[in-house]
């Protein structure tokens, strides 16, 4: 089983994530971070790779993440690439992940692309209004990334919010489940986690 979960920064992906990890059984999921597969542009120097548009679907190493759904769904381990927001590159780490009775794919444009659409039996989008989106990757991007508040507003506003509503946004349309305000829909993530118990046994 191969669940999907898209919606812009900050939405609460990963909040509804760890409610379906809860209810499975975390021994029976593997979570794949689209945030892992960002393309490495080690070529580039830092001043260079931070003027990068990294909220574009040709930042990410798609092919390389379809791959590797594709290798898990017939029982085969990967090794998941590993990434460093600080530095904005690919580290030569890798992190190796052995197969399990369910995959989580979790980004901002895992929808956009139809090869890793298809991959996927659930396909759920995290909607949530735009204000509470940029406060928590404001949060997040200072205590975890670091960022300055300068360079998030800046990065939000040339190329996250732009691309949000160019390719993120539309892609909702491919949802199976829409879930509005994300972790706060204790309803809506109850109602996905019953469909998901209900195919996938614990």
């Amino acid at each position: 089983m191969i669940i999907g979960i898209c919606g812009g920064t900050g939405s609460g992906k990963t909040t509804i994530t760890s409610s379906i990890i809860e209810a499975l059984s975390e021994k029976n999921v593997i979570v794949l971070e689209q945030d892992n597969y960002y393309k490495g542009f080690a070529e580039l120097p830092f001043a260079e790779r931070v003027k990068l548009n990294f909220d574009h679907p040709d930042s990410m190493d798609t092919p390389l993440l379809a791959e590797h759904v594709r290798r898990l769904r017939e029982g085969q381990s990967i090794e998941r690439p590993t990434y460093d927001f600080a530095n904005f590159r690919r580290m030569d780490e890798t992190v190796r992940i052995a197969p399990r009775s369910s995959i989580i794919l979790e980004g901002i444009l895992i929808f956009e692309n139809k090869a890793l659409r298809d991959l996927m039996d659930i396909r759920i989008f995290v909607d949530t209004d735009a204000d509470v989106r940029f406060i928590r990757r404001l949060e997040r991007d200072i205590r975890d990334r670091g960022r300055t508040m300068e360079m998030v507003v800046r990065q939000y506003l040339t190329t996250v919010r732009p691309m949000h509503m160019e390719f993120v946004e539309p892609s909702k349309r491919y949802a199976d489940v829409i879930i509005p305000e994300g972790g706060y829909n204790e309803v809506g993530i109850d109602l996905v986690i019953q469909k998901i118990r209900s195919l996938v046994p614990r």
